[in-house]
C-alpha cells in the first residue's frame, strides 16, 4: 500500500508517517520544510520507500501539482493533516494570516479530498483521513477562524462518508478530532494548554488504527470523548461561555 501525508514535517503528521512505516506502507510525505522532510525520509527509508515532496499547500496550484505528481502512483491512503491555528480576538487577528489558515486548513483539504476521492471511487478502494480537532465540536471565541475551519473539515468529511455509504463504496473516509497534543501547534497558535496533551505518537497510532477500522469520528482519549458528549448535550450559550474562558485563560498563560 501507499500513503500520502500532508503536514508531515512535525507533530501528528510526522508520527503518522512513523506508524504507517511500521505497518510496511510506502510513503509520500509533504510539507513546506524540506530539511525536516529529509530528516524523516532518512529515518524511515530503511523500513519503506519514502518520497519527500516540498510544497506549500496554502497555494491552490500546489494542491493540483501534488495530485498530478501522485496520480500514477495508485495512492491507497490520503491523510490531510496540514494546518495551523491562530489565537486572539477576531477583530485583532491578522487578516492575511487568517486567509492563509483558511487556504491551508480548508481549501487544501477540500481540493485534495476531491481529486484523490474520484480515483479511489473508480478503483472502489481507499482511505481518507481528514484531521480536524476537538475544536470542531463548538464555536471558539478567541480562536474563531481556527474553530470554524475545523468544523468545516469535520462536517465536510462526515457528509462525504454518508454519500459513500449510500453508494456501497469500499472507500472509507474518517475525521480525526484530537484534543491538546504535545506538538508545535500551541507555539504557532499562541496558546498554552492547561490540560496535558497526549503525545503526538499516541494520537497518530490511534488515528491510523481507527482509520483502518473504518471509524467515522476518531477522538483519542477518554477525556476528549467525554467532552464530545458534553458538547452534544449542553446549551449553546453555556458552551460559548466555557469556550471563551478557556481560550482567554490559555492565551493569558502563554504570555
Amino acid at each position: 500500500m501507499k500513503a500520502c501525508i500532508t503536514g508531515a514535517s512535525s507533530g501528528i503528521g510526522k508520527d503518522m508517517a512513523r506508524v504507517l512505516a511500521d505497518y510496511g506502507i510506502d510513503l509520500f510525505i509533504v510539507a513546506r520544510r524540506s530539511e525536516r522532510l529529509k530528516e524523516l525520509q532518512s529515518e524511515l527509508s530503511e523500513k519503506v520507500s519514502v518520497t519527500a515532496i516540498t510544497l506549500d499547500l496554502a497555494d491552490e496550484q500546489s494542491c493540483h501539482l501534488l495530485y498530478e505528481r501522485l496520480v500514477k502512483e495508485d495512492i491507497d491512503i490520503l491523510i490531510n493533516n496540514a494546518g495551523f491555528g491562530l489565537a486572539g480576538s477576531f477583530a485583532d487577528c491578522d487578516l492575511a494570516k487568517e486567509m492563509n489558515m483558511i487556504d491551508t486548513n480548508i481549501k487544501a483539504c477540500h481540493i485534495l479530498t476531491k481529486l484523490f476521492l474520484r480515483d479511489f471511487v473508480k478503483r472502489d478502494f481507499g482511505y481518507i483521513l481528514n484531521v480536524a480537532s476537538a475544536a470542531a465540536f463548538l464555536p471558539g471565541p478567541m480562536m474563531a477562524t481556527y474553530y470554524a475551519t475545523k468544523a468545516y473539515v469535520q462536517r465536510f468529511t462526515l457528509a462525504i462518508r454518508k454519500e459513500l455509504q449510500k453508494q456501497h463504496a469500499h472507500v472509507f473516509v474518517s475525521t480525526l478530532c484530537p484534543g491538546p497534543v504535545q506538538s508545535e501547534f500551541s507555539e504557532v497558535a499562541g496558546v498554552k494548554f492547561r490540560i496535558k496533551g497526549k503525545s503526538s505518537y499516541e494520537v497518530a497510532k490511534t488515528a491510523i488504527d481507527e482509520m483502518f477500522a473504518q471509524r467515522a469520528i476518531i477522538i483519542p482519549g477518554k477525556l476528549m470523548k467525554a467532552a464530545y458528549v458534553c458538547c452534544k448535550v449542553l446549551p449553546l450559550a453555556v458552551l460559548l461561555e466555557v469556550a471563551y474562558h478557556i481560550q482567554k485563560r490559555k492565551q493569558a498563560e502563554s504570555k
